[in-house]
């Protein structure tokens, strides 16, 4: 693992503003997650979330303001993020296998034209056994439930190595025993010192499961421990959103 920059922050956004088709999305967001422990990102529906990561990982363009991964610009770290989207996002029709998902994390230090080897192979065998998914490696992704699609999803990022996992609502819509299997490969990364960012939508876990909380809404509402952050007004002005979000702005 490579070592950071001493006190540096995994995801620190300042001055960002993010429009889509001509409405703000995220609105000079300011924000610097702490250098230990899981970190949520909670909000409505339309609340920026999912744009935020994006906007961190350079896959939509921001107006003003930009993110810093690992205390570095993107470009710099870019082999050291995993990103986990949304499973409603992923074609699950796609003729691969468990295990060819899990090697997915592998291309970025094989290279996507070089044959992955026994040794690639392993190591993507691992990262699904972690997950508990050892037994399901040559099964279709099409063919696995939702939950263990999500856990496919988590195996590729953990074949990955990397030293920051930006996962987008990785708890959504799966099993009890897709949650505790995330959660315990989640606990398992903590203790090897790898930072966890994740977009989660449950407000009734979310104390439960991480260290730190962001509130959303286009802007920051609050940022800080579960308490802290999720008081009763921070929660109203999130997810009431009369008067909350700026109007279109010019493209």
């Amino acid at each position: 693992m490579t070592t950071d920059k001493p006190g540096a922050s995994p995801f620190e956004a300042c001055g960002l503003t993010v429009a889509l088709g001509g409405r703000p999305v995220l609105w000079n967001v300011d924000l610097r997650l702490p250098a230990h422990g899981m970190a949520a990102i909670v909000g409505p529906n339309g609340a920026g979330k999912s744009t935020l990561f994006k906007a961190a990982l350079g896959l939509v363009s921001a107006l003003t303001g930009e993110v810093r991964l690992l205390g570095e610009p993107v470009a710099r770290v870019r082999r050291r993020i995993a990103y986990m989207p949304q499973r409603n996002s992923v074609d699950w029709d796609f003729p691969v296998s468990a295990r060819d998902v899990a090697a997915m994390g592998l291309y970025g230090r094989a290279g996507w034209f070089r044959r992955l080897s026994k040794r690639d192979l392993q190591a993507a065998d691992a990262a699904l056994e972690r997950v508990g998914l050892g037994e399901f490696r040559h099964r279709q992704i099409g063919r696995l439930s939702g939950g263990q699609q999500q856990r496919v999803f988590l195996a590729r990022a953990l074949a990955q190595e990397a030293d920051l996992l930006l996962l987008d609502e990785p708890f959504s819509g799966i099993d009890a025993a897709s949650e505790a299997a995330i959660l315990d490969a989640l606990a398992r990364l903590e203790s090897e010192k790898r930072r966890v960012v994740c977009i989660h939508h449950d407000l009734s876990t979310v104390a439960a499961y991480f260290d730190h909380v962001t509130v959303l809404n286009a802007v920051v509402i609050a940022s800080g421990s579960p308490a802290e952050a999720l008081g009763e007004e921070s929660l109203r002005r999130a997810y009431d959103t009369s008067g909350l979000k700026p109007r279109a702005v010019a493209a």
